[in-house]
């Protein structure tokens, strides 16, 4: 899919891995929402730099979004169709790595954590996960809703026995974590193995409605997540044929890949 001219909603644009896709997606045309709590000062630069089509090929509009409310998650598709028509792209890249607010090792209600004892819920879980399952349910339900309302011929499932090209795409932040078991992180571990076994179960959509759903899965990255937290640095091997550090910009140009850059 040819990027120019389309639009992506990115989670999580303000920093990391999902700046670097979004800076990505920029420099291909690609309108892009940033979906976020904040902008760090190195995304308020990139939208400020996109704010209009009389500076830029592409446009960049910040959202600010709290993807625990579902609520907020649906305004940042509203967003999309009112700036620039819909949305081509989704990608619900927030997420935390077991941060002492929301942490097994931190139980709900001890010093540490933020998750009430009486929420029955876990703050890591409504980021790392159910974000990224509803996300994906309002994307798809806002690709086809747009096929229809347009009567494209690519707007129904198709009838012949070739299937449809896709024209839409939801790409998802996994992690070596989802293929491996380490202890200190079990609610983080357990988030990237589900999300990963969730871009497997969409793999029919492709065929059916030309909707992609992927995921790529890095090690550790070179990300304020990590850098900002001397707790997390301690877990990094980096003797010789220890952890090896890779940059957001390398993790952006694979999902790029994904999303059809190159074609």
């Amino acid at each position: 899919m040819a990027l120019a001219g389309k639009t992506a909603i990115v989670t999580g644009a303000g920093s990391g891995i999902n700046l670097a896709f979004a800076r990505l997606l920029l420099r291909k045309h690609c309108n892009v929402v940033f979906a976020d709590l904040a902008l760090r000062p190195e995304a308020k630069e990139v939208v400020d730099a996109h704010s209009s089509a009389s500076r830029s090929p592409a446009r960049a509009v910040f959202q600010e979004t709290n993807v625990r409310e579902w609520p907020q998650l649906e305004r940042m598709f509203h967003t999309a169709s009112k700036e620039f028509g819909g949305a081509d792209i989704v990608c619900p890249g927030a997420g935390v790595y077991e941060p002492p607010f929301s942490s097994f090792w931190h139980p709900p209600g001890s010093p540490a954590s933020r998750d009430p004892r009486d929420s029955s819920r876990y703050a890591l879980l409504d980021i790392n996960l159910t974000h990224p399952i509803r996300t994906t349910q309002l994307a798809i339900a806002h690709f086809l809703s747009r096929r229809r309302s347009s009567s494209s011929p690519s707007a129904s499932s198709s009838t012949s026995h070739q299937p449809p090209t896709v024209t839409n795409h939801v790409i998802h932040i996994s992690s070596i974590a989802g293929q491996v078991t380490p202890l200190l992180a079990p609610l983080y571990n357990a988030s990237k193995h589900a999300v990963s076994g969730f871009v497997r179960t969409m793999a029919p959509l492709d065929h059916h409605h030309g909707i992609r759903v992927t995921a790529v899965a890095p090690g550790v990255i070179d990300t304020p997540l990590w850098r900002d937290n001397p707790e997390k640095l301690r877990l990094v091997d980096e003797s010789p044929g220890g952890d090896e550090w890779v940059t957001a910009e390398d993790v952006a140009e694979v999902m790029g890949d994904l999303v059809g850059v190159d074609e």
